[in-house]
């Protein structure tokens, strides 16, 4: 849109601003890969790949888990992974079995904006503990469940997203849209079901993603994001290492 590279000049370079956070989280994804060696990373709720489809090169070279030598593995429970387009090996999933990896298969596991979705979150954190080996790393961004986002969200049935999106975000396609039930989206709730890891947390109000297509909103937006306290900026980054 014409008016965000009014607003954010910088865009002219490569389509993102300053305020990205997109290149926030995936900074330090790799840091932590390429700290601690990471060769075998599991891509957690990776879906088609529809990032993928984003002209700016430097988001895109960010999220392409496959650098220094890495191998890959996309997996979710939509069979639509199957697609994904930067990864060595696509594995559809279902939400109520355990992963068919074998326990510390994964140096490094990446899950991003998948934890709002999941309804089992105890199993799953259990499950995730499972495959990755001693010491590892799981990356994850997701809605802060105190963000002004989630909160509205929450207000309204899931059944309604879809509907609500084509106006509030007229670029998301009804099949990157799935229900949200919050419960892995504190990190209270992080460090409960995570007890015996290190959890590293923060968060962040990036650029606004939902403003109907309207400048007002956007700079509105942004104000808001300026005065927000801490507990209430709209995503929560994570970082938990498995004990050694």
């Amino acid at each position: 849109m014409a008016f965000l590279d009014a607003i954010h000049p910088e865009r002219h370079i490569d389509g993102f601003s300053k305020l990205s956070g997109t290149v926030t989280f995936y900074s330090f994804v790799r840091a932590i890969a390429l700290k601690h060696g990471a060769k075998n990373i599991l891509d957690y709720g990776a879906g088609r790949g529809e990032t993928f489809e984003s002209p700016e090169a430097l988001n895109t070279h960010l999220r392409d888990l496959r650098f220094n030598g890495a191998q890959v593995c996309a997996c979710d429970i939509d069979s639509a992974v199957k697609s994904h387009p930067r990864s060595h090996e696509q594995v559809v999933i279902s939400p109520d079995r355990p992963l068919p990896f074998p326990d510390g298969a994964f140096d490094l596991i990446v899950s991003d904006m998948t934890f709002e979705h999941i309804t089992d979150p105890q199993f799953v954190a259990s499950e995730l503990l499972r495959v990755l080996r001693p010491g590892g790393y799981i990356c994850a961004r997701t809605p802060n469940k105190y963000g002004y986002v989630a909160l509205i969200t929450r207000l309204i049935p899931n059944s309604r997203h879809v509907g609500l999106l084509r106006h509030v975000q007229p670029d998301r396609k009804a099949e990157d849209v799935f229900p949200t039930v919050y419960r892995m989206n504190t990190p209270g709730q992080v460090r409960r079901l995570f007890k015996s890891c290190e959890v590293y947390c923060f968060t962040l109000s990036a650029e606004p993603s939902y403003f109907f297509g309207s400048a007002f909103v956007y700079r509105t937006m942004l104000v808001l994001h300026r005065f927000l306290p801490w507990f209430l900026d709209t995503t929560l980054c994570l970082f938990i290492r498995k004990p050694q």
